[in-house]
């Protein structure tokens, strides 16, 4: 008789997204899963090994087995990176951008955990786009993420348009990011390509201190002075 194999789970641990106090915005499941679980996939090693010891200081490093997911990673190395679950292990997915698998490359670990019958198991956490789309008091029932936007002028403008165009025809709110050293660029490139009277939300800092969020017309934020340089921010726009 074959014998029975258990499968490990993939748990996929949302993060802090910023300079702040763990507990402040993880709830305790999330430690309890650290807790057991010595096996990762990560965007960035570094920046998890510090996580985990802010989240469990006790936790013993040297017996991590971390796997690194980025753009550099290559599609032949994914199932590696989920072998410890097909050997009876828990794998702890974790992501740069708060919560695993959204706006986040770890997505493609979690569809290769399904196609094993790996059970996936999403903890609660912070997520920025969640946070300013609550925040933002436009449509929370019709929304679309949007990813970055292209960096020509001519085709950021051209997608800005088209964005506005899409919110109005399906009252959809429409949220979008940028690399945070280009945050003010793309502010100046809204404020002259979109109509004064569609509405623009900026949710920059989320969960942290420095937490900025702030919806007006596009009118009322060509007099309104904000610096986001190099500050993690949500854009969102909605025309009526």
């Amino acid at each position: 008789m074959k014998p029975i194999t258990f499968l490990g789970k993939l748990y996929l641990i949302p993060t802090t997204l910023g300079e702040v106090a763990p507990e402040d915005v993880l709830p305790q499941t999330v430690k309890r899963t650290i807790d057991f679980i010595n096996d990762y996939v990560v965007e960035n090693e570094k920046t998890a090994r510090k996580f985990i010891k802010s989240i469990n200081p006790e936790k013993v490093q040297a017996n991590l087995r971390i796997n690194v997911l980025n753009k550099h990673t290559e599609i032949s190395e994914h199932k590696a990176m989920i072998q410890p679950c097909l050997e009876g292990r828990n794998v702890g997915l974790m992501s740069e951008a708060g919560c695993p698998g959204v706006a986040d490359p770890g997505a493609v670990i979690v569809k290769l955990a399904h196609e094993k019958g790996i059970q996936v198991v999403p903890l609660v956490g912070p997520s920025s786009i969640l946070l300013a789309l609550m925040g933002s008091g436009m449509n929370g029932q019709n929304f679309a993420f949007n990813g970055y936007l292209p960096i020509d002028k001519g085709e950021k403008k051209a997608m800005l348009k088209n964005l506005e165009r899409l919110s109005f025809e399906k009252n959809q709110a429409q949220l979008f990011i940028e690399t945070p050293y280009r945050n003010n660029k793309l502010v100046e490139d809204m404020l002259q390509a979109l109509q004064n009277a569609t509405r623009l939300c900026i949710a920059t800092d989320i969960t942290l201190p420095t937490e900025y969020i702030k919806t007006l017309s596009i009118n009322d934020w060509k007099k309104t002075k904000v610096d986001l340089h190099n500050r993690p921010t949500i854009f969102i726009i909605q025309k009526s």
